[in-house]
């Protein structure tokens, strides 16, 4: 038997996305597996590369940003038309015998269709629930029509797919509650690759200085995701926190509105905005912070999610202040991680402020959230990604 090739599609920028890259290297690395990966063009222009193994081959389209319903919808079809045509131009070349389709949007798996049809294998890696996230991101919880239609959009995906990845536990129940069939799906959870990090974590606890106190956010920036009642929390905070600053990784919706926002609230000097690093780039830097931020609203979105950039905080050895949302309770207990009420700014700011006030229990709690990555770490993580596409 000949090398298995897979194809990887998915609507993102790869060198930033870090479970798309985790699971890419994942197989090229332990199976020896030709990956190729198509996903949307970084710069100015396409182009095709290599990264640590892995095939990149970007088609001519870059991420919309932005709040227009359709606008966001034609991105999603642009791409899934240039994806169609490329992975099946390069199916009869490659002959690929494996297709992973990251979503959003779960139509994506569609772009596999002729060598679906050709009986090869179509993996749906679900990172977010697409009928969540979209009430989430425009507000259209009460549209119950709309919600059972992605919902059906969701279950025909899944039916059309060989095998289905999701996330987490309490997601893979939300899609089984939906009748996805439990035998389709296997978690592989959204955690830090322990190889890549141990490698270039470098332990800047000794470059701290006690004359600042660093909070920080990385990933999309947006309303949905409590951003902005982070800021607020630290405007409240400010006046009561010496060398208080918050430092914010990342791009999204609503940067400009963010950045507005903590000027009218006078504190554009402490709140530093920053483009998205390279997961190399950014883990030493992440590293020399003392408190990570998770501030998302409560909604059906994200009492699904498990934040990635929590569980990178947590394997930095951060301490961590989360929302009580239901899937990080599932897996963080009082005595791991430190909770404010949902959408609470006074109880986001009252919990900063008692964590700077207190730093044996900071580092008490840093220590004991690593117990969840001695269970769900990407050690184990990995072993079952890779068992799942022996048998397949």
């Amino acid at each position: 038997m000949g090398i298995k090739q897979v194809c990887m599609i998915a609507y993102t920028n790869y060198l930033t996305d870090v479970r798309v890259r985790r699971e890419a290297e994942t197989l090229a690395r332990n199976l020896g597996y030709e990956i190729t990966v198509l996903a949307l063009r970084d710069g100015n222009t396409a182009s095709t590369y290599i990264r640590d193994g892995v095939e990149v081959v970007e088609l001519n389209i870059s991420k919309y940003r932005g709040k227009n319903k359709l606008k966001y919808v034609m991105s999603y079809l642009q791409f899934l038309f240039l994806s169609f045509a490329k992975c099946n131009k390069l199916f009869f070349l490659k002959k690929f015998d494996i297709f992973h389709v990251h979503n959003m949007p779960d139509l994506l798996v569609f772009a596999a269709i002729i060598p679906r049809t050709l009986k090869k294998k179509v993996i749906l890696d679900i990172h977010d629930s697409l009928p969540e996230t979209y009430a989430a991101k425009y507000d259209d919880a009460e549209n119950r029509f709309l919600f059972k239609l992605l919902c059906w959009e969701e279950a025909l995906c899944c039916k059309f797919a060989s095998k289905i990845i999701c996330v987490n536990h309490v997601q893979r129940d939300a899609l089984i509650k939906r009748r996805i069939p439990a035998e389709k799906i296997i978690v592989s959870m959204n955690v830090p690759d322990h190889k890549k990090f141990s490698s270039i974590h470098t332990k800047q606890s000794k470059n701290k200085s006690s004359n600042t106190f660093k909070l920080v956010y990385h990933g999309t920036i947006t309303k949905r995701l409590g951003v902005d009642f982070a800021i607020r929390a630290v405007a409240k905070s400010f006046d009561k926190i010496p060398g208080l600053e918050f430092h914010i990784f990342g791009d999204g919706d609503d940067v400009e509105e963010f950045i507005q926002l903590s000027k009218l609230l006078g504190i554009d000097n402490i709140v530093k905005f920053n483009k998205m690093l390279l997961l190399e780039d950014l883990i030493n830097i992440v590293s020399g912070m003392d408190l990570g931020v998770i501030s998302n609203r409560k909604n059906m979105a994200t009492d699904l999610m498990l934040p990635v950039k929590m569980l990178e905080y947590i394997f930095l050895e951060i301490p961590v202040v989360a929302p009580r949302l239901k899937t990080i309770e599932h897996y963080f207990t009082e005595d791991m991680i430190s909770y404010f009420e949902p959408e609470n700014v006074d109880s986001l700011a009252d919990t900063i402020l008692k964590l700077w006030s207190n730093e044996t229990e900071r580092k008490e709690k840093a220590m004991k959230a690593k117990g969840f990555l001695d269970i769900y770490g990407w050690e184990k993580q990995q072993m079952d990604l890779i068992d799942f596409y022996k048998e397949i």
